[in-house]
């Protein structure tokens, strides 16, 4: 009889058990994963008529040349329309968040980019290489954004401004096209990181050992959230 009553009491702070964490975390909000393959599909289709537009072989092939600008100057307007709709809009907290941590760069992460001290520098989210490439993806856009409509819109502008926008514009576009080639190298190199962009979540012992400050940033923040409810 007392062992029954025992057991149909509830178990106190002693006997009960923690619920063990999960095995893989969320990476990537949906918001964020289908700002990322836009802007890539969107990049793509600036690649394919900026090559078509740029080489004379190319070129050649196309027979209504005036198709291919103004989609390629239709392409050049998405891009910033795409991020500033998922970056202002209520639903874009976390993406928010995340350009935060991309355009910050801690001093003592300098120190990843020496192979020999690596494996010292604690990581949060993103790391420095990362950082490095959003910084110079989205300063490049801005520049060839600028320059590209001085380019559609030559009128106000003096012949030797226009001359100097295609030059910037030109080494630019060849420039970001170096950057996109290595981040699809990279992500297929890494293949997790890959796959946390199709589906938003990342396994956390990798996370435990690569981003351990971005996990304690989790955990405060939801103990935070703990005892607020609380």
């Amino acid at each position: 009889m007392g062992e029954a009553i025992h057991r149909s009491m509830p178990e106190g702070p002693s006997r009960r058990r923690a619920a063990p964490p999960e095995r893989t975390i969320i990476r990537f909000a949906g918001v964020e994963r289908l700002t990322h393959w836009l802007i890539a599909a969107d990049t793509f289709v600036l690649m394919v008529t900026g090559a078509v537009l740029y080489f004379p072989a190319l070129s050649s092939r196309v027979s209504r040349r005036l198709i291919v600008e103004n989609v390629h100057t239709v392409a050049g307007v998405v891009w910033p329309v795409i991020l500033a709709i998922a970056y202002l809009g209520p639903w874009g907290a976390p993406l928010r968040g995340d350009v935060r941590r991309l355009a910050q760069i801690a001093p003592k992460e300098w120190q990843w980019f020496r192979a020999s001290r690596r494996r010292w520098v604690q990581l949060g989210k993103f790391n420095p290489g990362q950082k490095l490439n959003a910084i110079f993806v989205l300063s490049f856009i801005t520049v060839l954004f600028g320059t590209g409509l001085m380019l559609r819109f030559p009128s106000p502008f003096a012949v030797n401004q226009r001359t100097g926008a295609t030059f910037v514009h030109d080494w630019l576009a060849l420039a970001l096209a170096v950057l996109v080639v290595g981040h699809m190298l990279f992500a297929l190199a890494h293949r997790e990181e890959l796959w946390s962009m199709v589906t938003g979540r990342i396994d956390r012992r990798r996370e435990e050992k690569m981003a351990p400050l971005w996990l304690d940033e989790l955990e405060a923040r939801e103990n935070a959230k703990a005892n607020s409810e609380g």
